[in-house]
Parts: structure tokens; sequence; C-alpha cells
């Protein structure tokens, strides 16, 4: 117990819950676009998606937990080390020379926020505040009708997938999964991701806006 509470103060263990909690995340991500996917089917398999979803509460409630919770951890870990490394930037490097801080590293500080607001205003409009309950189908499409909202969900969509890039590739060298002869398949895998849940999210609001998914 003293070695685990010792390791979650280090900023080893912080990583490590970053990364365990962030493929919590992407497991989320990936099959709530999957389970969206549908929206292209019809209002009707769509609407009953999400209903065969509600009829199963303590599954939805238990999903909802571990949610919030790997949120939470992966929120505080991620300000903690940013807490961190700002108390031990004393100068900057004349050489900036490491993988990690490529473009997308360098937006986690702006993609973090952005993301937290995004998901924040998603779960007002089609969960605790839906215009139609009920209507998955009619909710997502006059949404996504209002140009302001569109463009809303396109930048959360683009932030998220910044987010998972670098995500996705340092939560593996956070768990020791480095190693040059693997890193360009991990690399790889990340971008393959980022480039699957991005697309699959902003084709939504560009299909709707663009009148192929209509009411």
């Amino acid at each position: 117990m003293q070695g685990a509470l010792t390791l979650h103060q280090t900023t080893v263990g912080k990583k490590v819950i970053m990364a365990v909690s962030g493929f919590i995340l992407v497991g989320f991500v990936i099959g709530h676009l999957l389970g969206n996917l549908q929206l292209y089917l019809g209002p009707e398999a769509i609407n009953g998606y999400a209903a065969k979803l509600h009829s199963m509460p303590p599954v939805v409630w238990t999903a909802r937990l571990v949610l919030l919770f790997a949120v939470g951890v992966h929120i505080a870990s991620a300000f903690s080390l940013w807490a961190r490394n700002t108390q031990a930037r004393g100068s900057r490097y004349k050489q900036r020379k490491d993988l990690a801080t490529d473009y997308a590293a360098r937006t986690m500080y702006w993609s973090g926020p952005i993301l937290l607001a995004f998901i924040v205003y998603h779960l007002l409009h089609f969960t605790i505040l839906p215009a139609h309950p009920g209507d998955v189908y009619r909710n997502v499409v006059e949404g996504f009708q209002v140009p302001l909202i569109a463009a809303f969900y396109i930048v959360g969509n683009i932030a998220l997938g910044f987010h998972l890039f670098h995500g996705v590739y340092s939560a593996f060298q956070s768990l020791g999964a480095n190693h040059p002869r693997y890193n360009n398949y991990r690399r790889d895998l990340a971008i393959a991701i980022c480039a699957v849940v991005t697309i699959g999210d902003l084709s939504f609001p560009i299909a709707v806006l663009a009148g192929f998914v209509t009411l």
C-alpha cells in the first residue's frame, strides 16, 4: 500500500495513471463513434440503439461511473504534471530534440481545456437537456443545422484528434513500451486511431450541414 501511494506521488506514477485512464477513455471514444455511426442508418436505428442503452440502467451507470473516475484522475494527473513542469522550468534548452514534444504534444495544454468544455456542452446538449428527449436523431440533426453549434463540434473534435494522437503515442511510452524498433508502429497506431475517430466524428456535423442527413 505504501509503495502504491509513493508511486502515485511520483512523476512516473502520475504518467502511468494518465496512460491507464486514457486508454479507458479511448475505448469509450471508439465505442461512442461506432454507436453514433447508426445515424446514417436513419432515425429508427439510432433511436433504437439509444433506447436499448437506456433499458440497461446498471450497465449504463457503471460505465458512467468508470468514465467519471477516469476523467477525474486523468485531469488531476495532467494538472499535477503541468504544475511540476512549470515549477521545474528554470531555463529553456538551447536545443529541443525529442519526439514527444512535437506539434501535437505542444497542443495538449490547449486541447485539454477545449476538450473539457466540449464534453460538458455535449452532455448538456444531447444527454442532460436534450430538446427532444428520446429522439436522438432529431436532436442531432436540428442541433447541427445551426452553423455555430456545428462549428463548435468541429473545433471540439479537432482538439480531440490532437489529444488522441499524442495521448495514445505517449501512453505506451509511459507504460514502458518504448523501443526504437517499435516506435514507428506506436506512432502509426496513434495516427490511425486519431484519423478514424476524427474523420468519423467530423462527418456528423458536416453531413448535416451539407444536407446528406436531414429530417
